[in-house]
């Protein structure tokens, strides 16, 4: 994931931007107690969604207490009391993050290349783990991998199909918020929606880099002149399909915090990437 799916803060109540980022840091926490603490660099706004999704459809209150952050002994920062509460998002951004890895391997060369070589061994372990602990979603990954890289093989100049496989791991993964059959079909047609959306921002903002470098862009097909608006048309195509998704969950709880990254915050993110103002 890439940190596309987050909020719009301003428009967050302070007790809402609290809780937010009180997810972001039991994420944080989480990647760290059970993966090493290097892992805690591989969290993104786009899993703290994931995670915020996973708890809302859950029965029951999440605690929360204050402690120190590990990264920062001085700063407190708010906790969930029950941590397995993150324990999916925090093993699918560490499964993402090492077949990520693996595809930096294959893609670059150079420095880059032997970096990513380095890398591979130190979060091996944390993927087997990962794997092991959530084997549905180790498969999902592999799967969308190994079909997005032969859709770049084959040069694939449909947007349709080069956005399908980044849509159905979303899916596949999102899915697992719920036991029930009708809120997880809900959850298929929310994921392939996110999936689609990050898949073509992230096409979008890579397009001017990727045309220097000769790396595989879909996007290179479409005319220069028409890329954004062909882009923004389709992601609001998404956003919308994606809020329309969300209105048919069974939300418990984090309704507000959930609806302000859907109907706000999703539309913030892809405006001021298409128009190169980073978010700070």
């Amino acid at each position: 994931m890439f940190g596309y799916v987050k909020a719009c803060k301003p428009e967050l109540k302070i007790k809402e931007y609290e809780t937010y980022k009180a997810v972001y840091c039991s994420l944080c926490k989480k990647l760290g107690k059970s993966y090493g603490i290097l892992s805690r660099f591989t969290l993104s706004y786009d899993f703290t969604f994931l995670a915020l999704l996973n708890m809302s459809l859950k029965d029951g209150c999440d605690g929360f207490e204050r402690k120190r952050c590990a990264f920062n002994p001085l700063k407190k920062c708010n906790y969930c009391k029950n941590l397995d509460a993150v324990d999916m998002p925090a093993a699918a951004a560490m499964i993402m993050l090492y077949y990520k890895i693996l595809d930096n391997i294959a893609d670059e060369r150079g420095f880059k290349k032997a970096g990513y070589w380095c890398l591979k061994p130190i979060f091996s372990r944390a993927h087997k783990k990962a794997a092991k602990l959530y084997p549905q979603i180790e498969t999902a990954v592999a799967e969308y991998i190994a079909k997005q890289n032969s859709l770049e093989k084959t040069m694939c100049i449909s947007i349709d199909e080069a956005a399908d496989p980044t849509a159905k791991v979303m899916e596949k993964i999102l899915s697992l918020c719920s036991e029930n059959e009708m809120q997880k079909r809900v959850l298929n047609r929310l994921g392939y929606c996110l999936g689609r959306y990050i898949y073509l921002l992230d096409a979008a903002v890579d397009l001017p880099e990727d045309i220097k470098s000769g790396s595989y862009n879909v996007l290179k097909n479409v005319d220069e002149t028409e890329v954004k608006e062909r882009v923004k048309g389709q992601l609001y195509f998404c956003v919308n399909e994606a809020a329309k998704a969300f209105e048919l969950l069974d939300i418990k709880k984090y309704k507000t915090i959930l609806g302000n990254i859907i109907y706000l915050g999703l539309e913030e993110t892809f405006l001021k990437e298409l128009n190169n103002e980073r978010s700070v």
